[in-house]
């Protein structure tokens, strides 16, 4: 597995910086990044940027409402870039209010997923928290959308603190989806107000959940907070190091 950065995380800074950010970025030792947006460059001079840093461009958060009205710019943008992988990263709140919803969009996400497939791209979906609230009682929406949807096409971006705060457990996810999962989410839970944390530095087992992402084939472990309460690039240092701590313990 390697270690990579979803660039939202720094996103003040890259307002001012973009490609300095992305120098720092390297300089502390991430292997590649994650997109939140592409700071207006095209995609040959930030593919030339990220290559000459020694940056895997591993994917791209894109908006549900792009990748439905305008998939197959973004997946030009992508392939000239490099990516791996999309993602959707979020849903409207009037996308998600019943169980049809999630149906919906499971065959919207399928669609997707199929022309992402057939670009040479793959396709994941990120989880927050909502998807953990059960509904109709059948459980919760993030196994209705993923068993709704081809294993083939959709990928699950499991954010192991979103599933510690929605109420299930990271390792028993990861478990459930092995093989699904490429690239996961990794942030910590304050053990006072759960609130974001570094990595190492709250109350989540990452020892356990760094092993079972490896047991599940994941091959990015992508540090995401949300939020840093101090300053953003110390924090992703933090992460990091810890991080790579538990990469040597598993791999012993």
């Amino acid at each position: 597995m390697k270690l990579g950065l979803q660039l939202y995380t720094l996103r003040d800074l890259m307002k001012e910086d973009f490609t300095g950010v992305l120098q720092q970025v390297a300089k502390l030792g991430y292997e590649g990044v994650e997109f939140a947006g592409y700071g207006g460059m095209t995609a040959d001079s930030l593919r030339g940027v990220v290559q000459e840093l020694g940056l895997a461009p591993v994917s791209s958060h894109v908006s549900l409402d792009r990748l439905e009205n305008h998939l197959e710019e973004e997946l030009t943008y992508a392939k000239a870039l490099g990516l791996a992988y999309v993602i959707c990263p979020f849903l409207p709140e009037s996308r998600r209010s019943t169980r049809a919803d999630y149906l919906r969009l499971a065959e919207v996400l399928n669609g997707i997923g199929q022309r992402c497939q057939e670009a040479g791209v793959g396709f994941g979906y990120h989880n927050h928290a909502f998807e953990f609230d059960p509904m109709d009682e059948v459980g919760y929406p993030l196994d209705d959308l993923l068993q709704h949807t081809n294993a083939q096409w959709v990928n699950a971006e499991l954010d192991v603190y979103w599933v510690e705060y929605g109420g299930a457990a990271a390792v028993d996810y990861l478990n459930r989806y092995a093989g699904r999962c490429p690239i996961i989410h990794i942030k910590d839970m304050d053990a006072t107000d759960r609130s974001f944390r570094e990595v190492g530095q709250g109350t989540l087992n990452m020892l356990d959940i760094f092993s079972a992402a490896k047991a599940a084939g994941t091959q990015w472990l992508v540090v995401e907070q949300d939020v840093c309460k101090g300053d953003p690039l110390q924090s992703v240092r933090e992460s990091l190091t810890y991080a790579k701590e538990l990469q040597s313990k598993i791999n012993q």
